[in-house]
């Protein structure tokens, strides 16, 4: 096979029995020769993505100044804005050429894992960014752990392991802008150098433009383009390292545009455990031993953001 497995969300959540048992079985099978899958038939509404992108658009239009007055004061790039050139992947000295925003969980004033989230930074350029980013994210997050309550079958794992593991995850809605490549940046530098996500999956609504691309188990390059409807979804290092890479994250890229040098616009929903959640090898993937120690999701996280640039 050559192309990325597509799969239809509503066979699981709507089909008959044998239906629902094909979706899991090319789910795990497409995790495991791909490190991805494309969904098609999901929840998430095509308006709402449209309105999104829409958004999207005019958010990264703004000048300069009135993006950075958005960057969180907590640091990190956990919220609000993050400017062009900031973030570089694992092991890279070259940094990406993109910008980005993120929307995350916020949580009660008073409640015990308020201090791992940041508030919420809205623009207040345009007020309807807020309901429609609430909406998106909350769909895209209920989406991902339908997602993960279909491995629990194969991972011989309880129904709601993964939803008690992220009902107060960390996850992020990562609005992200390449755009069209400037004049004199360094040799090699690339929209999104390769790289594995950190999270447990990543659900990206299939962006504005190609250039994604996955490295095969075989160490070749495979586009991976579907479209604009679907999502795209891949499995990160935390869903690696729990299974001890039965599952592993696959290395992936953005690269820069053969054709006309434009904008292009994507939306990846990083899905985390919760903070104090505990990362620790499942017992049907121990097979000849653990390869990582447990390790709770927190530090995991802040050690693989210091790895990429975003925080010291």
């Amino acid at each position: 096979m050559s192309k990325v497995p597509e799969l239809s969300l509503h066979a699981y959540t709507h089909g008959l029995p044998r239906e629902k048992s094909a979706f899991i079985d090319a789910l795990f099978a497409g995790l495991r020769q791909y490190g991805f899958v494309i969904l098609k038939d999901h929840p998430v509404d095509v308006s709402l993505l449209r309105q999104a992108y829409a958004l999207s658009e005019k958010l990264f239009a703004l000048p300069d100044h009135t993006k950075r007055a958005y960057v969180s004061p907590a640091g990190g790039g956990v919220r609000g804005y993050t400017p062009f050139g900031t973030e570089h992947a694992k092991n890279s000295k070259l940094p990406d050429l993109k910008e980005f925003w993120h929307v995350g969980r916020e949580l009660p004033r008073g409640h015990r894992l308020e201090s791992f989230f940041a508030p919420n930074i809205w623009p207040a350029e345009l007020p309807e960014f807020r309901p429609v980013f609430e909406r998106l994210y909350s769909a895209l997050d209920n989406s991902g752990r339908l997602m993960l309550e279909a491995l629990t079958v194969p991972l011989e794992v309880d129904r709601d392991y993964f939803t008690r593991m992220t009902d107060l995850g960390s996850s992020v809605l990562r609005l992200l802008h390449y755009p069209p490549i400037p004049p004199g940046v360094e040799p090699g530098a690339v929209r999104a150098a390769a790289h594995e996500d950190i999270n447990l999956i990543t659900f990206l609504v299939s962006a504005s433009s190609s250039g994604l691309e996955l490295l095969t188990r075989q160490g070749e390059w495979l586009k991976v383009e579907t479209s604009p409807e679907n999502i795209i979804v891949d499995s990160g290092d935390m869903l690696a390292r729990i299974t001890n890479e039965v599952l592993p994250a696959t290395t992936h890229r953005v690269v820069n545009p053969a054709g006309p040098n434009v904008s292009r616009y994507s939306m990846p929903f990083f899905m985390h455990p919760n903070p104090d959640a505990r990362l620790e090898c499942l017992p049907s993937c121990r097979g000849d031993g653990e390869k990582y120690p447990p390790i709770l999701a927190n530090d995991f996280l802040l050690e693989r953001l210091r790895a990429i640039g975003l925080t010291k």
